[in-house]
């Protein structure tokens, strides 16, 4: 019978969320170049699909073959995606405009191409960035009020270079009014650029007036009114608070010059009902995400108070750990000393190791996979010199990754476990069989041995520590499965790389 942890899969496969953002893209080409094209559009749509997804052939082939390069160095890397991607990309978007397909127009394969290196950028800007994840947690720490000052910023530039690229053209521009037109064109931006800057403040002070109730229901309405008095005291105030300030800001943006210029977006009276009811309904519509805001926050505490928890049980475990790694390995020391054998010094040196692994190693949150396999050898090595009879004992090693990190001292509590509660009891033809494989995406490790049928086991303190260990560090990314068949005990514990 065996006991299984099966492990949830908690890691989002990136190459598969690579691949719905590069068809979201093709989406959007296919949808806007559908929309200038003449005749139907359904059979335009999907043709473009197909022809647009066909221009991005480079880039599938690159993501599908990416990991083969994942163990070289980030320069390495930046190198290959700059000789395989870009030239192979454009090269193939240049050749499907030469064809001058009927219905399509030119620059479909080339902005689709322009897109999908942008986004590549992004992704290849991603990687690195969790390779030197200590230095770049800084966007972790970015709040969502942040994120929406930034989404601000970002929707007046881009209604600025619109309105400006919409300028001196008859089909948006007339004496005294601007129609913003779904137009982008450099030229006309750097021609107007000062134009360019004020619409962009503009824009940003508008929305930023939209922003500031945003805040007052997220830092005073919902923090301190709702959470505190309820509902009905939350409904005044948000009256309130939209009485008090909605003919101020009406007025604000009454002066602003683009008011005038987009034909008077606002209307000329301060007072109408309708800024009160634009001021509330912001507030409204805000308050599901106000409430989500409080609610994370609140998480976010919670988790720093668990994880603080976690830790200091973590490293009640570890302390638990040590001293029993320890204790055998002084008992091989002993046996050897008794017999005055020769390996004595060899045996001293490998305890030194072992010593030095747990004590400088095993206080560190992760160490490299090839480490722990070092440290393995060691402690087999040790276990062999003290059996007095031949065993069959194996440890095969394919680390493929060897840069791959992991937590110290979790594959050597299944080696330990295999020798004293397997090889070592054993009459004869002991067996035990070590396997450890490392790819870019996981770590497998396998320990086989024989034991005797029928000898009573005590539960040592090692298995039960391993899986709380993997509990607080990997929690479902792990799979740790043990058992027994026909004289031999299995342990398999598998581990996700993020």
């Amino acid at each position: 019978m065996i006991e299984t942890a099966q492990p949830e899969n908690g890691l989002i496969n990136m190459r598969r969320l690579e691949y719905c953002l590069l068809a979201g893209w093709v989406a959007w080409v296919a949808a806007i170049y559908t929309l200038e094209a003449p005749g139907g559009r359904w059979g335009m749509y999907f043709l473009l699909i197909a022809l647009v997804a066909l221009s991005q052939l480079p880039v599938i082939i690159y993501i599908q073959l990416r990991s083969i390069f994942a163990s070289r160095s980030p320069w390495q890397q930046v190198l290959i995606w700059l000789l395989l991607l870009p030239a192979a990309l454009f090269s193939l978007a240049l050749g499907m405009e030469s064809l001058h397909i009927p219905g399509v127009l030119n620059g479909c394969f080339v902005i689709a191409a322009i897109g999908t290196m942008v986004l590549e950028v992004v992704v290849l800007l991603h990687t690195l960035a969790r390779r030197k994840a200590g230095h770049t947690r800084w966007f972790r720490r970015i709040s969502l009020e942040k994120a929406l000052m930034f989404t601000i910023a970002l929707i007046a530039v881009t209604l600025a270079a619109m309105a400006v690229s919409s300028m001196d053209n008859p089909k948006y521009h007339e004496t005294g009014f601007l129609l913003i037109g779904f137009e982008f064109s450099l030229p006309a931006i750097i021609r107007h650029w000062w134009t360019f800057i004020s619409f962009a403040l503009q824009f940003t002070f508008m929305y930023a007036c939209g922003y500031l109730f945003f805040l007052i229901n997220s830092r005073i309405l919902v923090a301190q009114v709702l959470r505190r008095y309820g509902i009905v005291f939350y409904a005044g105030g948000l009256l309130a608070v939209a009485g008090l300030c909605y003919p101020i800001v009406a007025q604000l943006l009454l002066w602003l010059p683009i008011n005038q210029t987009l034909g008077g977006i606002f209307h000329s009276n301060p007072f109408v009902m309708e800024n009160a009811f634009a001021a509330i309904m912001i507030m409204l519509i805000s308050l599901p995400l106000v409430v989500a805001l409080q609610w994370g926050r609140q998480n976010s505490k919670i988790a720093a108070l668990e994880k603080e928890k976690a830790q200091a049980e973590l490293d009640l475990l570890k302390q638990q750990l040590n001293p029993h790694f320890f204790f055998n390995t002084l008992n091989n020391l002993y046996a050897l000393s008794l017999t005055q054998s020769g390996k004595t010094p060899d045996s001293i040196l490998r305890l030194s190791e072992l010593m030095r692994y747990v004590i400088y190693k095993g206080k560190e949150a992760e160490v490299k996979v090839v480490e722990e396999a070092q440290y393995l050898e060691n402690y087999i090595a040790l276990e062999e010199i003290r059996l007095k009879r031949l065993a069959d004992i194996r440890f095969e090693q394919n680390i493929r990754f060897p840069a791959r990190t992991i937590a110290p001292l979790l594959l050597a509590v299944l080696v330990e476990n295999a020798f004293k509660h397997g090889v070592e009891p054993s009459a004869e033809g002991a067996m035990l069989h070590i396997q450890l494989y490392i790819d870019d995406r996981q770590l497998r490790f396998r320990c086989e041995n024989s034991f005797e049928q029928g000898v009573e086991k005590v539960p040592g303190i090692g298995l039960g520590n391993l899986r709380r260990r993997l509990g607080l560090l990997y929690p479902g990314r792990h799979s740790l499965q043990t058992g027994a068949k026909n004289h031999t005990f299995i342990a398999e514990l598998i581990i996700d790389f993020p």
